[in-house]
């Protein structure tokens, strides 16, 4: 993996083995980093892989005014001009799944196809209030808030069986979150908090969407719901939910996600 810096956003470039194969567009969510994706990178090693820590997260945590999923579309778009791709597949996971929608519809001859984990169109309403009171934890309450807050987050996103079973996976949430930078994942929460679904209803992008059973931000239902919106406009859709697993797939259940990520890129994408 290469590091490499554009607008201050900070990407990893993983070149395909063999030297030739499809970009792959990696979006993290809220409270996440490029690391979200370690756990399945083995799999995807016939494509040239792009990971950036999202502005107000990881290791681009230095931003400056408000951030929107709009202005974060942006961000991701400026990573793939700046490695000269035209044309990607494109996963996401969480506010990273949001991200993703809103590119595909606003470029959507650049995307090849859409894998979206623990995804979402939008937060419902009952969630924008406790993200703005979250921003405002973590901005006034700095490490020491982001410490609450990664804790508490462990209780109501990851799984039961993760929490009883994996404390690897568990411990890698936590730290994911905790060492975010805390006025920019404050930023990052009002970014979500505010966030409208795309216009799906013309996209025509083959998608793979996958959730927890046990996931409370992207419920099944819900899950569901999203994928009847992408296939009325005509999208090949794939919908799977995983038993005992949360909000976080690629971390509390990878060999599934690894094993459904095998399955949807062995198709052939004409689009």
């Amino acid at each position: 993996m290469a590091t490499r810096i554009v607008d201050r956003i900070a990407y990893e470039v993983r070149p395909p083995v063999g030297g030739a194969g499809d970009a792959l567009l990696m979006i993290h969510g809220l409270g996440g980093t490029s690391n979200t994706w370690s756990p399945v990178l083995a799999a995807l090693k016939q494509f040239g892989v792009i990971l950036p820590d999202l502005p107000g997260s990881g290791r681009s945590s230095s931003v400056q005014g408000a951030l929107s999923i709009s202005s974060l579309v942006d961000a991701v778009l400026r990573v793939l001009q700046a490695s000269g791709v035209t044309r990607a597949h494109v996963a996401g996971h969480s506010m990273g799944a949001i991200v993703a929608l809103h590119l595909a519809v606003r470029d959507p001859k650049r995307i090849k196809s859409l894998a979206l984990f623990g995804p979402l169109a939008a937060p419902p309403d009952s969630a924008r209030e406790p993200l703005r009171a979250r921003a405002q934890k973590a901005r006034s309450e700095g490490a020491s808030g982001m410490q609450a807050i990664a804790d508490q987050l462990l209780g109501a996103t990851v799984a039961s069986r993760t929490r009883e079973q994996k404390p690897l996976a568990l411990a890698f949430v936590r730290e994911s979150i905790m060492r975010q930078c805390p006025d920019g994942y404050a930023r990052s929460c009002e970014a979500l908090a505010q966030a409208q679904a795309a216009d799906l209803s013309a996209l025509k992008v083959p998608s793979l969407l996958v959730t927890g059973d046990e996931d409370p931000i992207a419920p099944p239902q819900a899950v569901r719901m999203l994928a009847e919106k992408l296939a009325a406009g005509g999208t090949r859709i794939q919908t799977e939910i995983l038993r005992g697993c949360g909000h976080w797939p690629t971390v509390e259940m990878p060999e599934a996600c690894i094993d459904l990520a095998r399955r949807f890129y062995a198709q052939r994408f004409t689009q």
